[in-house]
C-alpha cells in the first residue's frame, strides 16, 4: 500500500463520515450502533468493502422516502447486521479456522 493509497483512503473515509453526519439524528445513532457492531463481528473486508457505504446509500433512500430508520431495518439492529454479513467470512470465522485447523469449520 503506497502513501497515495493511504491518502485516498482517508479522503474517501472523510466523505463517508460527512454523508453520515448529514443524516437525521435517529439515522446517525442507528448507523453508529451498526458500525460498532460490524467492527466487532463483521466481515474481514469491512474496512475496504462496499458494506458501510451501502448502508449509508440505503439510509439516504429511506430519508428521501420519509421513512423512519426503524421502519427500514426493524428494531433488532444486530439481527439486521447479521443478515447483511451472513455469507461473508468474518474475523471470528478466521479465528475458528485457525484454532481448529479446518477451513470452513466456523460455518458448520
Amino acid at each position: 500500500m503506497s502513501i497515495q493509497d493511504i491518502i485516498e483512503g482517508k479522503k474517501q473515509w472523510r466523505v463517508h463520515v460527512a454523508r453520515v453526519k448529514a443524516l437525521p439524528p435517529d439515522y446517525q445513532i442507528v448507523y453508529k450502533e451498526m458500525q460498532k457492531y460490524l467492527f466487532k463481528v463483521g466481515p474481514v473486508s469491512l474496512s475496504d468493502g462496499p458494506l458501510l457505504p451501502g448502508i449509508v446509500d440505503f439510509f439516504e433512500e429511506g430519508v428521501a422516502a420519509g421513512e423512519g430508520v426503524l421502519e427500514l431495518i426493524g428494531t433488532d439492529v444486530a439481527a439486521f447486521c447479521d443478515d447483511l454479513i451472513k455469507d461473508s467470512p468474518t474475523y471470528a470465522d478466521a479465528y475458528q479456522e485457525a484454532v481448529s485447523g479446518e477451513p470452513g469449520a466456523a460455518r458448520e
